[in-house]
């Protein structure tokens, strides 16, 4: 199939095509095929709040990485546009010098309503862009604090981004998004109240349970590339960590859990509607939970049961 060697081959049309086809479900195929040909691309998440300058970091990280003669995949997830359900703020404009580099391919996804600020296509695509043949691919999320936690289960290596104003949330924000980083970068170092979130940062995760990787805290200002050597050195460090200790093989073992457990909900779903719940039986149901002459965990469970059935 010419559309799949020339993918191998890293053809940047066909890589669009391609993801284009699982975006709209029609490419399942495809990544059977794909499959045997990934496992090598090195998987970096860039999250945090709103405002944090995640793209400028991003693209200061590629930049980079491609000096170093990598190649780079960036996926960026947007929120969702409530009326078309497309990208909001189309990173790919904002990346527009990056976009033109031979050895980089950008895409733009929303978040299509997942709370935890991936789209479920977004390990597909970084699938693609493995086999496409990326050194690394760069994820960057939609800043929604707590939820923001399934990043944890795509990448290797989990940034934080944080900015001075984030100060007054670190207490809330400890307990959840700050539990998954593997690096820490106040971005916008140069604002007021840098070193005040640095000191206070080290705190957080001095009262942190030690364990074998010590996470940086690290300061920049992405837009004139202030600290990012530090910050990619930091990356390195932590993968040839994760290489040397294994920690990487369990970070495989459960995102091919979590894979297997997300397609086997997508099937039942897909069987639901196709299947078991006719339309108009589903009709009378919604009218006798609404007049509450049944519970719809009742239903839900007579669902269930009908599909275990077989029918």
């Amino acid at each position: 199939m010419d559309l799949i060697k020339n993918l191998l081959k890293g053809d940047k049309l066909s890589i669009a095509r391609v993801i284009s086809q699982v975006e709209d479900d029609t490419g399942y195929d495809i990544l059977d095929r794909i499959y045997p040909y990934t496992g090598n691309a090195y998987h970096i998440g860039i999250t945090g709040p709103p405002g944090a300058g995640k793209s400028t970091l991003v693209n200061a990280i590629a930049k980079k990485l491609l000096r170093e003669s990598y190649k780079i995949g960036i996926i960026a997830v947007d929120p969702t546009s409530p009326f078309s359900g497309g990208a909001l703020l189309g990173d790919r404009i904002r990346m527009g010098d990056l976009s033109l580099q031979k050895n980089v391919f950008i895409r733009s996804m929303a978040t299509r309503g997942s709370l935890g600020g991936l789209s479920k296509k977004t390990k597909d695509v970084a699938l693609v862009l493995d086999a496409a043949g990326m050194d690394y691919i760069l994820i960057e999320t939609v800043g929604v604090g707590q939820v923001e936690l399934d990043i944890a289960q795509v990448c290797d290596t989990k940034i934080v981004v944080l900015v001075p104003e984030s100060g007054d949330s670190i207490q809330a924000m400890k307990a959840g998004l700050l539990e998954i980083a593997d690096i820490v970068v106040v971005n916008k170092g140069d604002r007021e109240g840098s070193d005040s979130l640095l000191i206070e940062l080290k705190f957080a995760f001095d009262l942190k349970p030690k364990t074998g990787w010590r996470v940086p805290i690290l300061k920049t200002i992405a837009t004139d590339d202030s600290g990012i050597d530090e910050l990619v050195k930091e990356i390195g460090n932590h993968k040839e960590y994760l290489e040397k200790s294994d920690e990487i093989k369990k970070l495989q073992k459960m995102r091919i859990l979590n894979q297997i457990h997300e397609y086997i909900e997508t099937e039942i779903k897909r069987h639901l509607r196709e299947t078991v719940i006719d339309d108009k039986e589903l009709d009378r149901y919604i009218e006798k939970i609404m007049e509450r002459k049944v519970s719809p965990y009742k239903i839900a469970r007579k669902i269930m049961e009908n599909m275990l059935k077989g029918g």
